[in-house]
């Protein structure tokens, strides 16, 4: 496989499981030095080790992305093992689904908490080691990636506040957007539908059991396979920005 971010430092928030997992390996297999963050640490250290194993380098960050602290402390902590910070992929989150009426307002808090504050925080953090990536080689160039979802785009019912938080990820990265483009500070939004990961299995017994009927029989989507769509944005030459992904598996039809 062609090593094309080579020299180049990656920060991977959400990385125990799922898109940010294989995400993590995806990036190192290209070269890239990996920080991965998560508050899991055993699954960490077993990622970090399959990278090792194959040739990769990998640090290891037990955080928890809510608080605003270690989101900065992951971004400070990548900077000085790594010597820089050309690629941050938030994927930290989680999806709680369900009715407004009576909902569990906790709930809300801690979507709101990680999904939204969270990236927000990792993101403030990393504007400026980015920006300074992008000055210099070996690529002029840097990337920011926040991972959404479909339901930024559309809200359904039992998904209110998970969506919302969504509709936030996309308004404030197209804002940002817009204020760094010029100093190629890439920033890119990659949007799954149906995903097989374990983001489900956080919601209630009752509720996983209406998501799951109303999936159905439709193929999802591997994590491997968004995290190969991530690379893809991550890889393109100086001039060319992916500023929007949205993938959905062939039989999901909204």
């Amino acid at each position: 496989m062609s090593k094309t971010l080579e020299g180049t430092a990656a920060l991977v928030t959400g990385a125990s499981s799922g898109i940010g997992e294989a995400t993590a390996l995806a990036l190192a297999a290209l070269g890239a030095k990996v920080s991965v963050a998560a508050r899991r640490r055993d699954r960490l250290e077993e990622l970090a080790g399959t990278i090792r194993q194959a040739g990769g380098t990998a640090l290891v960050l037990e955080a928890d992305a809510t608080k605003a602290d270690d989101a900065k402390d992951i971004v400070e902590k990548t900077v000085k093992e790594f010597g820089r910070l050309d690629i941050v992929i938030n994927n930290a989150g989680v999806m709680l689904l369900g009715p407004i009426e009576n909902a569990d307002i906790g709930e809300w808090q801690r979507m709101i908490e990680l999904n939204v504050s969270g990236l927000f925080a990792v993101s403030h953090a990393a504007l400026p080691h980015l920006l300074a990536a992008a000055q210099g080689e070996p690529r002029r160039v840097a990337d920011l990636v926040n991972i959404s979802s479909v339901a930024g785009r559309i809200s359904r019912s039992g998904g209110g506040v998970y969506s919302a938080t969504k509709f936030a990820v996309n308004a404030f990265s197209e804002s940002l957007r817009q204020e760094v483009t010029k100093r190629h500070v890439r920033v890119s939004l990659v949007e799954p539908g149906l995903v097989d990961t374990e983001l489900r299995s956080h919601n209630k017994p009752e509720v996983i059991q209406f998501i799951n009927q109303a999936i159905g029989p439709i193929e999802p989507i591997q994590s491997s396979e968004i995290a190969d769509a991530i690379a893809y944005v991550v890889t393109r030459p100086r001039h060319v920005a992916i500023n929007e992904l949205l993938i959905r598996p062939t039989e999901q039809d909204r």
